[in-house]
């Protein structure tokens, strides 16, 4: 089964009105998604093909039941629009905004863990979650990807996410869901949070891992693969060739003296069993291997 996100998610979009909120909630809703609001201080009493349109995120989940928010805002009133869906008890959360300062970031996180501990955010600055068949939040092509697992995608790239579900949809492989975990510095969901999930989720039978250079994170899932996962896992790291000290797209992707290297990521998660993909066409044919197909 699907993971963090399904049919079933009532979901309200923070920004709808505006010309981006307005296509992807409406691509989103196309797929199937639970599309039940959308907020906007400014156009609330409107509605957007339908979908009716509040003034507060409270109201989304007071009059519509909305369990689940797509925040598509502008950075400089994201961090505010995350904080004002936890408050109205959203338990899910999806922010796919770029360019949120970081401090900005770790703030939300610290009252997020203090505050509201049952919220789960996803993102910033995410591709958004697929649940192939069922759901789609965010950015993720629907296109490539088929649904049916067995194989649950996490990635800090969106764009090699997308590739994933390619090489595996053109391997004839499913999917049960695409988690876009985002490549900025303070994630709200990390590389451990999806490998606890899709680990327990009886469906998803292999996991295929993107990271890049910067952080930890990687080697702390590596730590992790080690002592509770058991599950084959496709892992790839983008940024074999970055320069030390240059950032790289993303604001976390930054090799700092030592620290943070691809190959020394992929090192990590060989030393723990994960086969190791040198380019990402090669996902397809390692999952099948893992699969035993």
């Amino acid at each position: 089964m699907a993971v963090f996100l399904t049919e079933k998610n009532r979901v309200a979009v923070a920004g709808l009105t505006g010309k981006q909120g307005t296509f992807y909630g409406l691509r989103n809703r196309a797929y199937g998604t639970n599309i039940v609001a959308g907020t906007s201080p400014n156009k609330a009493g409107t509605t957007v093909e339908g979908i009716p349109v509040y003034a507060t995120m409270k109201e989304a989940v007071e009059k519509e039941q909305a369990d689940t928010a797509f925040i598509i805002v502008p950075a400089s009133v994201a961090a505010a629009s995350i904080l004002e869906a936890a408050e109205a008890g959203i338990g899910f959360i999806v922010c796919v905004t770029e360019h949120i300062p970081a401090h900005e970031q770790a703030r939300v996180y610290n009252i997020l863990k203090r505050h509201y501990p049952t919220t789960r955010l996803l993102g910033p600055n995410c591709a958004g979650i697929l649940s192939p068949g069922k759901a789609n939040i965010g950015f993720t092509p629907s296109e490539v990807a088929l649904p049916g697992g067995p194989v649950g995608i996490v990635s800090r790239s969106g764009t090699l996410a997308y590739q994933a579900l390619y090489e595996l949809t053109v391997a004839g492989i499913g999917q049960t869901t695409c988690v876009g975990i985002g490549g900025d510095p303070v994630p709200g969901t990390s590389f451990i949070d999806a490998l606890e999930a899709f680990q327990a989720d009886p469906e998803t039978e292999a996991i295929v891992m993107i990271g890049e250079i910067g952080g930890t994170a990687e080697e702390e899932a590596a730590d992790y693969i080690r002592e509770h996962v058991t599950k084959p896992v496709v892992a790839y790291i983008a940024g074999v060739t970055a320069p030390p000290g240059k950032k790289m797209g993303h604001a976390g992707a930054i090799v700092s003296g030592n620290k943070g290297t691809a190959k020394g990521k992929m090192a990590a998660l060989e030393a723990v069993g994960a086969r190791v993909a040198q380019n990402p066409t090669e996902i397809g044919g390692l999952v099948a291997q893992a699969l035993g197909r």
